[in-house]
């Protein structure tokens, strides 16, 4: 479709799809930063429960993020049930595997472009 007709039609697509880009950005960062981070913490061997839970700052650093990982994954569920999004359990899947820090930006730029398409029909 012209430019010109989602403009006229109230759609900003140019900055919906860089909103989308800005998410494949963070979730490429947090892709490669919890690879490279969990690579070195595995060949040395550390010990993750110690590290999370070691001190008072520790703790609560480890349960701010896993309320916020919580939220984000309830945020996640209802949002793609909203758009019609499938495969949601998907992204909750892979975070395990990968990060929360990359499936969460990663859902967010899947949700930009359902978004513009939803807007252009």
């Amino acid at each position: 479709m012209p430019l010109g007709y989602l403009a006229a039609k109230g759609h900003d697509w140019l900055m919906t799809n860089k909103r989308a880009l800005f998410f494949f950005v963070l979730s490429g960062i947090g892709l490669v930063t919890a690879w490279y981070y969990n690579g070195i913490a595995v060949m040395k061997a550390q010990d993750y429960l110690a590290a999370w839970f070691g001190s008072e700052v520790d703790m609560v650093l480890s349960l701010d993020l896993t309320i916020v990982a919580i939220a984000g994954s309830a945020f996640m569920i209802f949002e793609a049930k909203r758009q019609g999004m499938k495969r949601v359990w998907l992204y909750l899947l892979l975070s395990g595997v990968t990060a929360m820090a990359a499936t969460f930006p990663f859902f967010l730029a899947m949700r930009e472009l359902k978004l513009v398409k939803t807007a252009s029909r």
